[in-house]
């Protein structure tokens, strides 16, 4: 009879020959799996660290300013300031910034605001924003320095700007907030700006 039509399976391994080939696998996979970890969080930690966005005014000027005084010495004063703003983006991720409102301050109180609609800025790019903000005639107005700052020839006002919003890292969004606080002496007589002094601030 011919026993070459009928081959012999091979012999199978020793158990024992299984299970180290099978944790040889195991801890390949594990390895690889912890180096694609490692690498991810050098990453999130350095090229794609979250950084602050950066909001600048780029130039205030005076869209309208009228203001008069009575003969019963009442002021009347209608104004309104053009605000040029500027947000840079330096993650290497896009990054959302919900709504805001830019806020226009005379001598400690809100006189004025403008709406900041939410966008997206590319990575590493910057946008511009036009802002007009109008001041609150009746708040200005009852404000009992504003007649001796009209009288002097300067009034002094403050705006604050501040956006918000997420940047992705990998698998978590970090919180970034930038914000600007400018000082502004507007010259009465010449309806013009004296002085401008912006300072900035951002955090994570």
């Amino acid at each position: 009879m011919d026993q070459s039509a009928n081959p012999k399976p091979p012999p199978l391994p020793p158990p024992r020959r299984r299970r180290r080939k099978k944790a040889i696998c195991i801890t390949a996979v594990v390895a690889l799996l912890l180096t694609v970890i490692v690498i991810m969080i050098v990453l999130g930690f350095t090229v794609f660290k979250a950084k602050k966005p950066v909001i600048s005014v780029v130039s205030v000027s005076i869209a309208n300013f009228d203001f008069s005084i009575g003969i019963d010495l009442r002021v009347s004063v209608n104004a309104s300031l053009a605000v040029d703003l500027s947000v840079k983006n330096p993650n290497r991720v896009g990054f959302r910034f919900s709504n805001s409102t830019a806020l226009l301050y005379y001598d400690g109180g809100l006189v004025g605001e403008a709406p900041l609609p939410a966008g997206r800025i590319g990575a590493g790019k910057t946008i511009g924003m036009n802002l007009t903000l109008d001041l609150m005639a009746d708040r200005l107005l009852s404000n009992r320095n504003l007649y001796a700052d009209v009288i002097s020839g300067s009034l002094n006002l403050g705006t604050y700007a501040r956006i918000s919003g997420r940047v992705p890292i990998l698998f978590v969004k970090i919180k970034v907030v930038s914000t600007s606080t400018c000082n502004i002496t507007i010259d009465v007589t010449n309806r013009t700006i004296k002085d401008n002094v912006c300072k900035y601030k951002n955090s994570l």
